[in-house]
């Protein structure tokens, strides 16, 4: 869970799971306790493995928490592997690279 009382967190990405909008080593800053809707890129921790926090694609609002996707197809670490998550916060933009902008797209399709 993402602790303190600011309601904004930065967060360092890691791995290939949602390459293309986001990459590792990517930076991006999360709005904690905004409102979330599908398609929207979030933070969150699966309640089968408590203790880690990832940032994945919010599909579908389930069971009280959210079914979260990868955006790269050929991982399947998410919610079809682990089950609903809670989450706790939507990326509101990317800040590094710069070189990449920082706007994040929904997915489409």
């Amino acid at each position: 869970m993402l602790t303190g009382s600011f309601p904004w967190v930065p967060i360092l990405v890691h791995g290939p799971s949602m390459v293309p909008t986001l990459r590792h080593g990517d930076a991006v800053l999360v709005r904690r306790g905004a409102a979330i809707r599908p398609g929207d890129v979030v933070i969150g921790e699966f309640r089968s493995r408590r203790g880690l926090l990832v940032v994945k694609r919010a599909a579908r609002a389930v069971d009280g928490g959210w079914w979260l996707e990868s955006d790269n197809p050929a991982v399947t670490d998410d919610s079809r592997r682990y089950g609903p998550a809670d989450v706790y916060g939507r990326v509101v933009v990317r800040y590094w690279p710069l070189a990449l902008g920082g706007k994040l797209r929904a997915r489409s399709g």
